[in-house]
């Protein structure tokens, strides 16, 4: 008898499981093959723009995705170094082997934590509820909760060119049964695509010709809990397609799934296909693709920005017309895949799913797309399986508070049209939600919902130390004439302020109002509180913003309500608000084309109803 399993040993299913196992759940990871866990399957690369804040709010967590990353990590990059560190995102290019063997590590160390080798071939259900989840050689596992976390194996279909197989990963087989089974509940799903680039062999590409892109110097990591970097750090190489690309592309759409009616479903927006953007943006001569080492002793590389399902003689073809890769060989050509997922509006804040008490759903499943958002929901999803289970606190996050709470409350909201990515421009309170300041932000929910290690915890104890004591030297007044003095180019106001306050003004820094506040301190602790100062004004601001938010959401509306009897409101507002079930007034407020008139109308209801 387990009080968790866990269906799935990707980047969802690694997190779920850790999670619950983490909150003291007996929890049983399920997969076809142990040695397939924590597998990156496409892109050997974690983090980037919104998706490195969710690594680093996982990681506040105690999760396992940011030290795997850099576990693995052999090219570090900040991204949009340029702007300011609230849109800034840090990515490594990981060694696709190293990172694996690092969550299969962490795995096998993690108490609480079983992990099973088999098929998941159905929910046992008992009166409308999960009991456990019948194997395909009859086995049984009892549970009270299960976390579904199937990626692009529910139903999965491969597609390159005229071929057609059964699967969710090349030579992987897929899970029909499953998906059999929850379509016959009469579950609201629909088909996503995805799709990755043909592999290529780095002894066989002219690297002399191509821009070499090095890893970053200065020694950031994804998670803080990584002393230093542990591998050598090798550099990535850029090369353009050419007209001659888009030529041999453009005469073999007839050859391409996406273009035949084989594949029918939406693939990401952000991350298309390379024949799809040949076609949708037909007046651009070039595109640039980026070569990543795939390990530090694997000569596999991948030419990330050329995923694809066209034939393999035709993507032979389009290697070679491209610079350096003229004599390149493809070790493993690509593909599309086509799965099945649940619509996101069907699970609540949870990711609990409505219908089936017990069911928790995380990643591909809810229609995302990346290993960041699935470890994200994997880790809600585990944590909140595992209260489920023990009777323990949900653990909820909002849009104010994370990353985290902005993706769930999209997707459970708003539902899924293509795979939904995260980026910093979903993020309304973007100003107070940066990378650098996850384990603030969230470290005291984590710490409640009783997730962190020892060694977590002391940690943060640490951490918690040295903000205080830099924040205490850094309230120490200077005036505009000490900063002068300083060498600091002030107007001379005779404005008093704190060292902390002055902080904020362009060119003003540590050196000017406190040089030796940042002494016995972390320098990650001092880069997060000089953030903090220059950020302040803003985030002050939005205060307000955050306020309104947090007392809307104090206006519950009931699952059950019948939004057909509540005057005013027009058949469309009845239907979408139907349709979404939110919680509070202030998600009534997120659905798309919900009206202020509507939402009047439903907080005048829900008054007359608490009064």
């Amino acid at each position: 008898m387990f009080d968790v399993v866990v269906i799935g040993g990707g980047h969802a299913g690694t997190e779920a499981a850790a999670a619950a196992a983490r909150r003291g759940a007996r929890t049983a990871l399920l997969s076809f093959d142990r040695h397939g866990l924590g597998a990156m399957s496409c892109n050997p690369a974690i983090g980037g723009l919104g998706k490195g804040h969710i690594v680093r709010e996982v990681d506040a967590f105690d999760g396992l995705i940011g030290r795997a990353a850099d576990m693995g990590a052999i090219h570090y990059r900040m991204l949009n170094r340029s702007k300011g560190t609230a849109v800034q995102g840090p990515r490594v290019q990981a060694d696709r082997r190293r990172y694996a063997g690092a969550i299969q590590s962490m795995l096998a160390a993690q108490p609480n934590l079983t992990i099973v080798e088999g098929e998941a071939e159905a929910l046992v259900l008992e009166a409308d509820r999960v009991a456990g989840v019948q194997l395909a050689d009859g086995a049984i596992l009892s549970t009270r909760a299960v976390v579904l976390a199937t990626g692009t194996f529910l139903g999965g279909r491969l597609f390159r060119g005229e071929e057609r197989h059964l699967g969710g990963r090349i030579g992987e087989r897929a899970a029909t049964r499953m998906a059999e089974q929850l379509r016959a509940l009469g579950l609201p799903m629909a088909r996503m695509k995805t799709g990755t680039p043909p592999r290529l062999d780095g002894r066989t590409i002219d690297w002399a010709k191509l821009d070499e892109q090095p890893s970053d110097t200065d020694p950031w990591t994804m998670s803080p809990m990584t002393a230093a970097r542990p591998l050598p750090q090798i550099a990535c190489a850029i090369t353009r397609t050419t007209e001659e690309t888009h030529a041999i592309i453009a005469a073999a759409f007839h050859r391409s799934p996406l273009f035949t009616g084989a594949i029918e479903a939406n693939g990401p927006r952000y991350c298309p296909s390379i024949e799809d953007k040949i076609k949708r943006f037909a007046d651009r001569d070039s595109h640039q693709i980026f070569l990543e080492p795939e390990g530090l002793d694997d000569p596999l590389v991948y030419p990330n920005g050329l995923s694809t399902s066209l034939p393999t003689d035709v993507q032979e073809a389009m290697i070679a017309s491209m610079p350096g890769l003229e004599r390149a060989v493809i070790t493993l050509p690509g593909y599309a895949v086509e799965y099945d997922h649940i619509d996101p509006r069907a699970l609540d804040a949870r990711l609990a799913l409505g219908a089936l008490p017990g069911v928790f759903c995380a990643g591909q499943i809810n229609g995302t797309t990346g290993y960041e958002e699935a470890a994200g929901q994997g880790l809600i999803a585990g944590l909140n399986a595992a209260a489920h289970a023990c009777d323990l606190s949900p653990v909820i996050l909002d849009r104010a508070s994370s990353y985290l709470g902005v993706m769930i409350d999209d997707l459970v909201l708003q539902g899924v049209t293509e795979p939904y990515r995260m980026l910093t421009a979903r993020a309304e309170y973007r100003l107070s939600l940066r990378a650098d300041n996850a384990e603030t932000r969230l470290g005291g929910i984590a710490e409640t919902a009783g997730c962190l290690s020892a060694e977590r915890l002391a940690h943060r104890r640490r951490r918690q130390e040295q903000q205080q004591m830099l924040r205490e030297r850094l309230s120490v007044v200077r005036t505009a004439s000490d900063l002068a003095r300083s060498g600091a180019a002030i107007a001379q106001d005779g404005a008093r302020r704190t060292a902390y306050e002055w902080l904020r003004f362009d060119g003003v820094t540590l050196a000017h109002v406190a040089p030796d506040a940042a002494e016995g301190c972390d320098p990650a602790v001092v880069a997060e509180t000089l953030e903090d100062a220059r950020y302040a004004p803003y985030v002050e601001r939005q205060a307000e913003e955050v306020a309104r938010l947090r007392a809307d959401e104090q206006i519950l509306l009931s699952a059950s309500l019948d939004y057909a009897a509540i005057p005013g409101l027009s058949q469309e507002m009845i239907d979408r608000l139907s349709l979404a079930r939110p919680a509070t007034l202030a998600a009534a407020s997120r659905i798309r084309g919900i009206t202020p008139a509507a939402l009047s109308a439903v907080l005048l209801h829900a008054r007359k109803v608490a009064a």
